[in-house]
Parts: structure tokens; C-alpha cells; sequence
């Protein structure tokens, strides 16, 4: 089969599609023949040699995929060859095929085109693994995200609005705040213009922020909250170090949580992926919200879709086709 992986960390050019053997399923495992793989931060940083593998992931690229099941391997009965499925992955989606654990995987919700669920996985679990396990969400509760438009952020304005929460967003750009408020977006915020935090404060302050900055918003980030106010911080794209003023946090009653995906236990992934159904798939097939997908590349232009990818110039989420690989 062919697959992606890279010879160096570096830039995009370092993504090489080659010849690989394909997996087979293993005990409590399907097959899946990948259509479509999406594209995440974390991919980015792997190529880049900033993203250590969980323990026994393959190198291949990818956490998150739609297909067939092409297979399913000994004590499987939920799935069969011919569904048609999303999964979440440790790593190995940038692929023809993918063998990954049958409770990391769902049906492609009823109207959702097959390619466009590559992009579903990953930012639903993300979402619903921070804002309601680790966020404790609650509805009427008002949610910050950073980063209006990236993947997470067009899911999650329309999940948490859909589940009766109100958003407040931040981006660089008026462009981006416009497609965030044609998503939902309650308060739209500047970032290069405006002090987020002053903003925050103006409007009642977040009951949860979802940060992927890190370090360098850890203060303002605790100005902006509400009393009894939770900071969940999933990525650290400005830096890992930042000061914390443990006066202020605890004046606001407050707490910070930082958490990581890729590398839970299958059985912490199966408990997600059971609320991404029971939350998640219900919405999208009631048209609620929908799937938004910027740009498709065939797997042979993973370079291209990669360099596209690090301008942060997208609305939603790209996507690879790996049914194209020449």
C-alpha cells in the first residue's frame, strides 16, 4: 500500500509517499481501506521532529480517518466489511489502509459525505474530551476558544452552541471573525487589535477557555475567567512556559488543566469516542452542524496540502484523499 511518512524532520518536502506492507487486523481490530485522512496540528509537528509518538504507534502520519471496512479481525462483531466508518488514530492514517481498534471507530453519520468525515474524529474528540469531561461543561455557560477557524474551532463553536452554550472566540484576522460568527460565534474578538483578556472581562468573563497558545496566554487567560472559571490548555503553539499569578487563580475560584489526546489508553479513547456518538453524530445528522472542509489533496500532494496547512490561513479542516495516490 502506499503511505506517508518522512525522511527528516524539516519542512513539507520531507513527506515521502512510499511502499508499504499493508497491516493486518489484530484481535478486537478492523481494517479500514482509507478515503480520506485529515490533516491536525499535531501532524505538523511530528514532521517537524517536535511530537513524540505514543509508545508503539507507527511513524506513518495521521490521527484521524474515514473509509470501508476492508476486514475485521478475531471478536469484532459491531462491524463488517462494506460499513462505511470514521476512526480516531494513534498515528497511521496517511495510508490506503489502517488497522485500528474497533471502539476507536464510528459509522460516517447518515448525510455526511464519506471524504469529509476524515475530518470529524480527531477535533469532536478533542472537543468533547476538554470542554465536556475535562471542562465539565454545563449549558448557558460561556466557552473561549483560541483559534476561531482551525478545526477545533469551526467544531466547536457549532457543538457547543448546538448543546446550548454561548462562544466567544479570538482570531487574527476580520475574515476569520466573520466565518466564526456564520458559525455561531457569540463574541468576536481581535486579538491583534484588542486585549482578549479586557474583552472577556467586559462580557462576564469564560467559564471555560480552550487554549491551544499556551505559555504566553497563561495570565490573561486567568484574567479572562469567570468565578469557578476552568482553563483547558490542548496545545502550546505560543511557548510551554508561562507565569502564573497563583493570587489571582484562586481568587477566581479557579483551576488549569492541560491534557493530551493522542497518547490515552484505548480504553480512555473507547469511552470518548462513545460520547462523540451518543453527543456528537445525533447533531450532524440532524444538519445541526456540519462538517467544513477547506481544501482536498490527493495523498500525493501531501507536501502541497502540509505547506498549505502551516500558513494557518484555512477555515475548517483539509483533507487528504488516499484513494488518489499517484
Amino acid at each position: 500500500m502506499k503511505a506517508v511518512r518522512s525522511t527528516t524532520p524539516g519542512g513539507p518536502e520531507t513527506l515521502i509517499v512510499e511502499e508499504l506492507p499493508r497491516p493486518e487486523p489484530q484481535a478486537g481490530e478492523v481494517l479500514i481501506r482509507v478515503a480520506g485522512a485529515g490533516l491536525n496540528r499535531a501532524d505538523s509537528l511530528q514532521r517537524r521532529g517536535r511530537y513524540n509518538l505514543p509508545p508503539g504507534a507507527s511513524d506513518i502520519f495521521g490521527m484521524e480517518v474515514s473509509g470501508t471496512i476492508a476486514e475485521v479481525g478475531p471478536g469484532v462483531s459491531s462491524f463488517a466489511p462494506g460499513d462505511q466508518v470514521m476512526a480516531l488514530l494513534a498515528s497511521g492514517g496517511y495510508a490506503e489502509y489502517v488497522a485500528v481498534h474497533a471502539g476507536h471507530v464510528l459509522p460516517v453519520p447518515e448525510g455526511t459525505d464519506l471524504l469529509e468525515a476524515a475530518g470529524i474524529p480527531e477535533v469532536a474528540a478533542t472537543v468533547i474530551s476538554n470542554v465536556w469531561g475535562t471542562g465539565r461543561f454545563a449549558p448557558g455557560e460561556t466557552v473561549l476558544i483560541h483559534g476561531a477557524t482551525g478545526g477545533i474551532g469551526v467544531f466547536g463553536i457549532q457543538l457547543i452552541k448546538a448543546l446550548g452554550g454561548r462562544v466567544a472566540v479570538t482570531a487574527s484576522t476580520s475574515e476569520k471573525l466573520e466565518a466564526a460568527r456564520d458559525l455561531g460565534a457569540d463574541v468576536l474578538i481581535n486579538y491583534v487589535e484588542e486585549d482578549f483578556a479586557a474583552r472577556m472581562i467586559a462580557e462576564g468573563g469564560a467559564d471555560i477557555i480552550l487554549d491551544t497558545v499556551g505559555g504566553p496566554y497563561l495570565g490573561r487567560n486567568v484574567d479572562a475567567l469567570a468565578p469557578f472559571g476552568r482553563i483547558v490548555t490542548i496545545g502550546m503553539q505560543g511557548g510551554t512556559e508561562g507565569n502564573l499569578n497563583f493570587a489571582a487563580l484562586m481568587k477566581k475560584k479557579a483551576s488549569v488543566s492541560g491534557t493530551l489526546l493522542r497518547d490515552r489508553s484505548p480504553e480512555q479513547k473507547t469511552q470518548i469516542m462513545a460520547e462523540v456518538a451518543r453527543l456528537v453524530v445525533p447533531l450532524l445528522e440532524a444538519g445541526d452542524i456540519r462538517t467544513v472542509t477547506e481544501r482536498v489533496y490527493p495523498l500525493s500532494d501531501v507536501a502541497a496540502a502540509h505547506a498549505y496547512f502551516d500558513t494557518k490561513g484555512h477555515v475548517g479542516k483539509i483533507v487528504l484523499d488516499c484513494r488518489h495516490t499517484d
